[in-house]
């Protein structure tokens, strides 16, 4: 499984198709970050919420890069499960060093206020962006070529699922729980208090269980259509 997650990290890299979503990437920071300094809670709140679609366009991108007959060799090779597994790490891995780069780059330009609790606000925008993090992934994964079979088909799963996202999630009154938490997650960092242990809790489980939703059917779509 190692060597697979490495041969789709060089292939990522190398090949050029890390370049539109790194683009992406800095768009997005330079609009949350231009408009001078704010809490930190409130700005990895947003970050995460605005990195979504960006994690999930890049997971595609991942899961896309190989070509199909590749693809099929590797799940004759090392078993589907690992296959499709080191797809996601991989996908994963790549997610993670973006969210790092949002966490970091603030600090570098003066965008965090320093007398709103930077120290407490870090740390609920680090579990702001890993709560981004599986269900991204996860989005990616449904989009992507060995699911969807068509480039078109891809990119409107894509698209139509993230305009959810973000209508379901900012409305917060119908079926919240089709979508997962990164609209409510970044509201409710936006506050002048820390949220209470209970939502925090609650946010936790219902991206968890979404993601487990989301997972099993790319796993059985993926057994069906390979």
């Amino acid at each position: 499984m190692s060597a697979l997650v490495r041969m789709r990290l060089a292939g990522f890299t190398r090949g050029g198709r890390a370049l539109p979503p790194l683009i992406a990437f800095l768009v997005v920071l330079a609009v949350i970050y231009g408009g001078g300094a704010s809490p930190a809670a409130a700005a990895y709140g947003y970050s995460a919420a605005a990195l979504f679609p960006v994690l999930a366009w890049q997971t595609k991108l991942v899961l896309d890069t190989e070509p199909d007959v590749q693809r099929r060799l590797a799940r004759v090779a090392a078993g589907a499960r690992r296959e499709a597994v080191a797809g996601l790490l991989t996908a994963t891995l790549l997610a993670l060093a973006v969210c790092v780069l949002a966490m970091g780059t603030p600090w570098l330009f003066t965008a965090i206020d320093t007398t709103k609790d930077p120290v407490g606000g870090t740390l609920l925008g680090i579990l702001a962006h890993l709560l981004a993090v599986p269900p991204a992934v996860a989005l990616g994964a449904l989009a992507s070529r060995a699911v969807t079979r068509s480039a078109l088909v891809g990119v409107s799963v894509l698209v139509v699922s993230t305009v959810l996202v973000v209508i379901l999630g900012l409305s917060g009154s119908f079926a919240p729980w089709l979508v997962p938490p990164v609209m409510a997650t970044a509201r409710d960092l936006n506050g002048d208090t820390v949220p209470p242990a209970a939502t925090l809790l609650l946010l936790c489980v219902w991206a968890l269980a979404w993601c487990a939703v989301a997972l099993t059917g790319y796993g059985r779509l993926r057994r069906t259509l390979s």
